[in-house]
């Protein structure tokens, strides 16, 4: 006679893991044994064991997607690495001079454009957060940057046009020069030759009577365009704060930054060169056509 049990309750690691049954599968129903029939010879089963956990990876990268216990991380080289997250997990943002934090925080923190570095563990055939680390004014700029967005692209995009059409103003002025510094996929941290230029640009705009800065960054066409929206505003932001901190250049004679993401493209982004050119942030060196030769 066959008898049938009910497996224990398996580990919270494999709830994380389970992938979700396909739509055939859970959509069949179990037949319940006729009370006539008599199985005979049938061996019983025993539960699945628990996959044994081993160190997996370290990896470093950008927070791109979320999706109930999961989350894609995407590195400087454009990897996505699919991470899962459980009540083990721990998260902590670290501050301070040497780098003390706190460790209590929840998933909720993990946000979408959040540079992250997460210990993994691996089990089952994918990977396991153990640790979620990143910086606190990273977290502030990623809540900032999902305030800002929070009423969804197609509203993001109706802010992106009137930014253009805003650009339009620019005919009120007289292009002196402009400079563009570049930046490796999915990031917007500045290189040192990004660095030396941004400050030899100020100095020579230094030198131009009622001279103005416009700043305005792009992306390729890698990642949505919500993320890239994203990312466009964050290399602006890098650039102002550079030209302002270390460049010493006035935050008043500054227009209103923005992002455009992949729009306006200098070259195509059919080609890995092409898309190199594109993740740029371009510095205009402006002045007022009334104020021009004062």
């Amino acid at each position: 006679m066959l008898v049938v049990t009910r497996s224990s309750r398996l580990s919270s690691l494999l709830a994380v893991l389970a992938l979700p049954l396909s739509a055939s599968l859970s959509a069949q129903t179990q037949e319940q044994p006729r009370a006539d029939i008599t199985v005979v010879g049938a061996p019983e089963t025993e539960a699945p064991a628990v996959p044994e956990m081993t160190p997996g990876p370290e990896v470093k990268g950008v927070i791109t997607a979320r999706s109930g216990n999961r989350m894609q991380v995407t590195t400087a080289e454009g990897t996505n690495t699919v991470v899962a997250i459980n009540e083990a997990t721990r998260i902590k943002a670290a501050s301070g001079l040497f780098g003390g934090g706190h460790g209590n925080l929840t998933a909720s923190a993990l946000l979408n454009g959040l540079p992250v570095t997460v210990k993994t563990m691996q089990a089952g055939g994918g990977l396991v957060a153990s640790q979620i680390s990143f910086r606190n004014n990273d977290l502030k700029t990623a809540t900032m940057i999902r305030n800002g967005t929070a009423q969804g692209f197609a509203e993001q995009t109706a802010a992106t046009e009137a930014l253009r059409g805003r650009m339009g103003d620019i005919d009120n002025y007289n292009i002196k020069s402009t400079t563009n510094v570049y930046f490796a996929t999915g990031r917007a941290d500045l290189s040192p030759q990004a660095r030396a230029e941004l400050c030899s640009t100020a100095s020579a705009a230094e030198g131009i009577n009622n001279a103005q800065m416009l700043v305005v960054g792009y992306t390729d066409s890698t990642g949505s365009d919500e993320v890239n929206q994203r990312l466009s505003e964050r290399r602006a932001g890098s650039v102002i704060n550079y030209l302002q901190q270390a460049c010493h250049w006035k935050p008043y004679r500054m227009l209103t930054p923005t992002g455009m993401a992949e729009a306006d493209p200098l070259a195509s982004n059919d080609t890995t060169e092409g898309k190199a050119q594109n993740r740029r942030v371009s510095v205009n060196i402006l002045v007022s056509k009334g104020l021009d030769g004062l």
